[in-house]
């Protein structure tokens, strides 16, 4: 247990090398965000760091706002959250998981700022904190921050989800021994040139899995993209292809998402195969526009992804038929591990889909890939679209930033914290 004594915050800007299309727009530069914290234990304090991109255009896609105008909201946020963060945890001490959930709920539910971006931004700005936080504890600990489950003690903010044993339990139970190898996800976005982009990465670092971006609304462009993706990957020798589709919110309805698969059955029943699962088709209030996904799960997974920023969503996951959870470290790790935990004991898959953590997050990103039973391993694309902000850190492992024969490494000794020192 420890008391939060102080929490920092620093921002730069880190160019796109190219450029991420999504749905909603395109990402060529973006807000990096730094968090460092201060714990004490004892007479002892100790610094965990953390960060994360601001991602105004995928966790706040408002129109009515310029991305400048979200992009300074979104960092003010971080500077109010570092400021209140020492005030509102004062006197208490805490275990890591415990202090990450009262954070999301503070930063989600509690901390007041105009203009109010919604949960999931604010859920990205109190992340680095809670990577922070856990990174402190794991090093001050001298172990794992995935190691810090074996007492079973009382985690309130998430034991109501756990009635059979607790969180803690559930969180100890779904953490596994370290994968050392992990699969590499190539990430495709919706104009890129496969032959001056896919084909090359497949020959330098054996890509056999590929994110692609959807419109969601062109039913019979996004199916012949799919097929294109297909067959030009094996044409470049990738084996065993896997793609995950992401219209990030765009389609319209469960009809549509089915017309789409159906479409790539008719037009190529391998393409079809190779699709491994789909993310988030529709809006992300599935409470204000929900659906029945069970139709859609007969073909391939569905996981939810913008729509999960609290564990008082799950059980309307599970009622819709979402198939698994695309979790993110960027919601922050304490909401991650008990979703997964969560998701373990219902039944439901888990993937890991942070896109372009870069530098310590995605070291960050890479330990939860091996610590837990995702199906997907793990999305690292910094390299791909932000290598600048891995200065240093590529250099220094080579073998996680630059995968080979389409694996990501890791070292045979588990860093302590969240790998920050690295």
């Amino acid at each position: 247990m420890f008391e939060i004594v102080a929490a920092e915050i620093s921002f730069c800007t880190q160019p796109f090398a190219t450029p991420l299309k999504l749905s909603s727009g395109s990402m060529e530069s973006l807000t990096q965000a730094t968090a460092s914290v201060t714990l004490q234990f004892g007479g002892r304090r100790v610094i965990g760091r953390g960060t994360t991109y601001l991602a105004d255009l995928w966790a706040w896609p408002d129109t009515s706002l310029s991305h400048g105008k979200r992009d300074a909201v979104m960092r003010q946020f971080c500077e109010k959250l570092a400021s209140e963060i020492p005030a509102y945890f004062r006197g208490q001490r805490n275990h890591p998981l415990e202090a990450g959930l009262q954070l999301h709920r503070f930063a989600c539910e509690e901390l007041a700022i105009e203009p109010s971006p919604p949960k999931l931004a604010r859920a990205v700005c109190a992340s680095p904190f809670d990577a922070a936080i856990h990174d402190a504890a794991g090093l001050a600990a001298g172990r794992s921050a995935f190691a810090l489950y074996d007492d079973p003690v009382p985690l309130p903010s998430a034991d109501r989800s756990f009635p059979e044993g607790g969180a803690c339990r559930a969180i100890r139970d779904v953490i596994r021994p370290p994968q050392l190898k992990l699969p590499a996800w190539d990430g495709v976005g919706m104009d890129d040139r496969l032959e001056t982009t896919m084909v090359p990465a497949i020959r330098c670092n054996g890509y056999s899995r590929f994110k692609m971006k959807l419109t969601g609304r062109n039913i019979e462009r996004d199916a012949l993209r799919t097929v294109e993706l297909y067959r030009s990957a094996s044409a470049a020798g990738a084996k065993e292809v896997r793609i995950v589709g992401d219209s990030n919110e765009a389609s319209v309805s469960v009809e549509s998402v089915v017309e789409y698969l159906e479409r790539i059955r008719s037009l190529d029943h391998d393409a079809f195969r190779a699709t491994a699962y789909l993310e988030q088709p529709t809006d992300r209030d599935i409470r204000q526009h929900p659906f029945d996904w069970r139709p859609v799960a007969k073909y391939v997974p569905i996981f939810v992804d913008e729509a999960l920023t609290g564990l008082e969503l799950l059980p309307e996951v599970k009622r819709q038929g979402y198939s698994g959870l695309a979790l993110k470290t960027c919601k922050g790790h304490s909401m991650m591990l008990a979703c997964a935990a969560w998701a373990t004991q219902n039944g439901l898959l888990i993937s890991l889909q942070d896109l372009t953590n870069p530098g310590i997050a995605a070291i960050h990103a890479a330990l939860a890939g091996a610590h837990l039973p995702t199906i997907n391993g793990v999305e690292l694309n910094s390299q791909q679209f932000t290598p600048a902000a891995n200065e240093g850190y590529a250099d220094r492992l080579p073998e996680l930033f630059y995968p080979s024969a389409g694996l990501h490494r890791l070292r045979p000794t588990i860093p302590v914290g969240l790998g920050t020192h690295l």
